[in-house]
């Protein structure tokens, strides 16, 4: 039975977050997982800074990724009667389209040279983008234009790489203010989403999103 290193190593972006916690435990016992995010990781890496996605995804060793995953993004929850028209930096938009929409993006531009032949980048968006709740706006609209790229993204992927999307539900293991948010909802482990993260990572499907709800 092959080795974690000799299946290859995974670039895992967030994996300090409910999500990323859970894939690291599915992905450490088969792959060799490296960590990325702002803190507390192998390689750092901020959504917010293209310079810095580009440096933890460069691959020195040569030998290629196999997979690029991230369970990470930022956004704020607004009341619609309360955002204004307003330029980037300044709406109340700004976050979730810099950086949960723009970082994955760049993040899976950036991945495409440094993934080996057949290898697959794995977004991550939310229940948010087709039920909506008051206040969530903005990650709709982020995770709506997420999944688009992906679907468009992956007939154009070089060398069989392919792209995928989960969409997670309201995880069971959020504090208390989660549920007051998302009253009704049913929710899922950490542990399930993590299983679609295996299976975006080691199936065949490209262009596709993965709902765990």
């Amino acid at each position: 039975m092959p080795t974690a290193a000799a299946r290859g190593r995974i670039l895992l972006v967030g994996a300090t977050g409910l999500v990323g916690r859970a894939v690291h435990a599915v992905l450490a016992p088969h792959y060799q997982v490296v960590t990325a995010g702002p803190e507390a990781c192998d390689r750092f890496l901020d959504l917010d800074d293209c310079a810095s996605i580009v440096a933890a995804v460069a691959d020195p060793g040569g030998e290629g990724w196999a997979a690029v995953a991230c369970a990470a993004g930022l956004g704020r929850f607004a009341p619609l009667h309360t955002i204004a028209p307003a330029p980037m930096t300044q709406s109340v938009y700004g976050q979730a389209l810099c950086n949960k929409l723009l970082g994955q993006v760049n993040l899976a531009l950036a991945a495409r040279e440094h993934l080996r032949d057949g290898g697959s980048v794995t977004l991550v968006t939310g229940i948010a983008t087709q039920h909506t709740i008051p206040g969530a706006s903005g990650f709709t609209m982020a995770n709506a234009a997420i999944e688009g790229f992906a679907r468009a993204a992956a007939i154009e992927m070089p060398r069989g790489i392919r792209i995928n999307v989960v969409s997670p539900g309201v995880l069971a293991e959020s504090p208390p203010p989660v549920f007051e948010l998302f009253a009704g909802f049913e929710p899922v482990p950490a542990a399930r989403v993590a299983q679609a993260y295996l299976r975006s990572i080691e199936g065949g499907q490209t262009g596709q999103v993965f709902t765990v709800w």
